[in-house]
């Protein structure tokens, strides 16, 4: 079939004119980050992340299948049967930065990876390499096999492709896969009733249809995410739990089994339902995902409480130092708020994807660009062991043997200006802060503003005015934590957007102050490794203790936080690339005096352990800690 690229090039989710669609995304260009910490995070991407990404991946072996199936190269498959969803994760990020900047080195790896990854594709669109090589028929085991995860990704690295690049050769072997994908799979006869154990594919097959028009795409789409829950998987001997496939979609009221599964799950089904004007099943996805906030989610945004299973566990159950909380999982996080964000232009959405980003995503990536964090604790205990390479105590890794985490930041990272804003006919929204340029061309006029904000660290955040024309509105997020905001000086709602209340002109400027200032948090009670203790926050940044930072003698393990004592700061601009570091006055418990072999147990009836003496305590930003190598670190503090 002939492939059409979009009208005008977006980002990762276009939806379409006739889709359930509050706000829009900007044009791709539409939003520039050029400074802070994300112009910091951004640049580091495409500078370290990116091309070490790829040499990983050739060092792995999972661009050598793709080759060895292609005819390019001799040998047997390597790595995971998913391996080449890595290299298609990387082919995302590389199209989104081609994008961002043009560089024709970078285009010449991107062609290059291509022709292996069209070269491996059989003639009737199947394609996946590990499965290829090691002649594993198709699609006997889909619930472990990863078939669609592979295709999912390879599609919406085909989108990304088109979009940003405006070449086709991977949009033409994705839709080539994806009819495959229509002919073999539904309930029609002599098709396949399957689904796969991982979602992604709804999404890539939305997005498809969004990118050619073929409407068979977003039907399919919808009959993966119709068929989940009707015992498919469960027919295949699998607990169902597990893989989101106890419950149909439209009948749940929570999130459950596999963190990524669940929310990529979430994201692929809000698309379904907003292209189809499913209101029944947009509500349902709505309420999961506030049962999901109010709780499985950690205070960094973290999602997935159980190392078994990598799972959510039951609400309220989310201990602190098993937490799983994967980087990835906070990615899918991101990837459902956005498309209900769009969806229902609710600020609590945008609020999350806040939440998500700053910490729950960003402690995944070191400073640096080249380490990454599989798993992502809220607490690390002295003398903590790694037993396996995921374990946080063994610090940030260059790469693993299941490498799912640090392609998904890189595309997230390469895609995340267009986070910044959306658009409806009249206004621009701005939903996060960070220095740069934004336009909107819109049917009421365009607005260009330059942003000038040191946001997350401080919180004024000024708009200048570059052009307007038409009216054009300007509406701006105020976080929900932000109570005592001020737009142009006029108290504003926390955890709503502000609207600039005149007519705009070249010339103007807007000034946001939100009240970034350190404050204490409280868990649910029912959250048992929170009971009895706060954790600090500033802005939008959780903050952490990291051992480094304690008194001599202050071991993490055993302080406790005086409640009664004011929050203070200091800026410390030589310390992890320059943080605002948060004190507070706290004691060091004493340890119980027992006799070896006694346990540490004792009567409940005795007295306390003795407290030492008054110490300062200074927390970082969660999602630095472990920059400076892996050390006991805790964000839940004891209340003295």
């Amino acid at each position: 079939m002939t492939t059409t690229t979009s009208r005008n090039a977006r980002g990762p989710a276009e939806p379409t004119a006739a889709a359930l669609a509050a706000l829009r995304p900007l044009p791709s260009g539409g939003a520039t980050v050029d400074g802070g910490l994300w112009g910091h995070r951004l640049r580091v991407n495409r500078e370290a992340s990116v091309p070490e990404g790829l040499g990983h991946l050739r060092e792995y072996g999972n661009v050598r299948n793709l080759e060895i199936a292609a005819g390019l190269a001799e040998g047997e498959a390597t790595g995971p049967v998913f391996a080449d969803s890595d290299v298609h994760k990387w082919l995302e990020a590389a199209a989104w930065e081609y994008g961002r900047a043009p560089d024709e080195g970078l285009l010449a790896d991107i062609l290059e990876v291509t022709r292996a990854v069209a070269g491996a594709q059989a003639p009737d669109g199947y394609l996946d390499s590990v499965p290829q090589l090691r002649g594993v028929p198709r699609y006997s085991d889909l619930p472990w096999s990863h078939e669609h995860y592979c295709a999912g990704h390879l599609v919406q690295a085909a989108v990304a492709q088109s979009r940003a690049t405006g070449r086709h050769e991977l949009l033409d072997v994705a839709v080539r896969l994806a009819d495959h994908l229509v002919e073999t799979f539904g309930d029609g006869e002599g098709q396949l009733r399957e689904v796969d154990g991982h979602p992604v594919v709804e999404s890539a097959l939305v997005e498809l249809y969004r990118e050619t028009g073929t409407r068979a795409y977003l039907d399919l789409a919808r009959w993966f995410v119709e068929a989940r829950g009707t015992g498919i998987i469960e027919g295949h001997g699998k607990q169902p739990t597990y893989f989101s496939d106890r419950v149909r979609v439209r009948e749940a009221t929570t999130v459950e089994g596999h963190a990524v599964r669940a929310v990529y799950l979430g994201a692929g089904a809000t698309d379904v339902a907003v292209e189809t004007g499913d209101h029944e099943l947009l509500a349902a996805l709505e309420r999961q995902y506030a049962a999901m906030v109010d709780g499985k989610q950690y205070l960094t945004g973290g999602l997935g409480s159980r190392w078994d299973g990598e799972s959510f566990g039951d609400p309220h159950e989310l201990p602190n130092d098993r937490a799983y909380a994967e980087t990835c999982a906070a990615i899918g996080g991101v990837h459902w708020a956005w498309r209900l964000l769009l969806a229902t232009g609710d600020a609590r959405y945008a609020d999350q994807i806040e939440r998500l980003l700053l910490n729950g995503f960003l402690a995944g990536l070191s400073l640096g660009g080249t380490e990454y964090f599989y798993v992502n604790p809220l607490q690390l205990r002295t003398g903590a062991h790694a037993e396996e390479e995921r374990n946080p105590a063994a610090g940030r890794r260059p790469w693993f043997g299941c490498a799912c985490c640090p392609p998904n930041i890189m595309r997230t990272l390469s895609s995340l200006e267009g986070y910044l804003a959306t658009v409806t006919d009249d206004a621009l929204q701005v939903h996060q802060y960070a220095p740069g340029t934004i336009v909107a061309d819109l049917p009421a006029g365009t607005l260009r503003v330059r942003v000038e904000t040191e946001y997350p660290h401080d919180g004024r955040v000024t708009l200048h005015v570059e052009e307007a024309s038409g009216g054009a509105g300007l509406a701006l997020r105020v976080p929900g934590w932000a109570d005592g905001a001020t737009l142009d000086g006029a108290r504003v709602a926390a955890g709503a957007y502000a609207t600039v209340g005149r007519p705009l002109a070249a010339g103007d400027v807007v000034v946001l102050e939100l009240p970034v200032v350190p404050r204490l948090t409280a868990a649910d009670p029912r959250v048992d490794d929170a009971r009895g203790c706060v954790a600090i926050e500033r802005g939008p940044l959780v903050y952490a203790l990291e051992q480094a930072d304690q008194d001599a003698g202050a071991v993490v393990d055993d302080v406790r936080i005086d409640v009664g004592r004011p929050l203070g700061e200091e800026e410390r601009p030589e310390l992890l690339g320059g943080v605002v570091v948060v004190t507070a006055t706290g004691t060091v418990q004493g340890r119980p005096a027992t006799a070896a072999g006694d346990g540490p147990y004792r009567p409940a009836s005795g007295p306390a352990p003795a407290a030492g003496g008054t110490v300062t305590l200074r927390a970082v930003p969660y999602h630095l800690w472990a920059n400076r190598g892996a050390q006991a670190m805790r964000v839940w503090v004891p209340v003295a």
